[in-house]
C-alpha cells in the first residue's frame, strides 16, 4: 500500500503564509506527478499546484506568484509554500501523487487526507 500525510495546516491572519508538507510512503517503484488540490466548503476540489517528474509546474490561476510548489530530490516528499493568503484559500488541502506501485508495477493515484486552511482575521 501507499500513504501520502500532509502537514503544516492551521489559521494564520491575511496576508500571512503556511508551508504545507506531503510526504509518500508504502510500496512506491515510482512517482511520476505530485500536487496539491484543495476544497472548500460548499464547493468542488480544484487543483492548486502540480509537479511532475522533471517537468514544469502547473499552478490555478488564483494562486499564480503567491503559491510556490517543490518536491525533495528522492521525489516522494512535496512541499506547498503559500505566501500572502487570502481568506479565499481558506480550504481543505490535499496532497496528491500519480504512484508506479512496487508491489505489482500497477498505477495509482493516490490522496491524502488533507489538511486545514484557515485564512481569518
Amino acid at each position: 500500500q501507499v500513504q501520502l500525510v500532509e502537514s503544516g495546516g492551521g489559521l494564520v491572519q491575511p496576508g500571512g503564509s503556511l508551508r504545507l508538507s506531503c510526504a509518500a510512503s508504502g510500496s512506491i517503484l515510482s512517482i511520476n506527478a505530485m500536487g496539491w488540490y484543495r476544497q472548500a466548503p460548499g464547493k468542488l476540489r480544484e487543483l492548486v499546484a502540480t509537479m511532475p517528474s522533471g517537468g514544469s509546474t502547473n499552478y490555478a490561476d488564483s494562486v499564480k506568484g503567491r503559491f510556490t510548489i517543490s518536491r525533495d530530490n528522492a521525489g516522494n516528499t512535496v512541499w506547498l509554500q503559500m505566501n500572502s493568503l487570502k481568506p479565499e484559500d481558506t480550504a481543505a488541502y490535499y496532497c496528491n501523487a500519480d504512484v508506479r506501485r512496487r508491489m505489482d508495477g500497477a498505477r495509482y493515484t493516490y490522496w491524502g487526507r488533507g489538511t486545514q486552511v484557515t485564512v481569518s482575521s
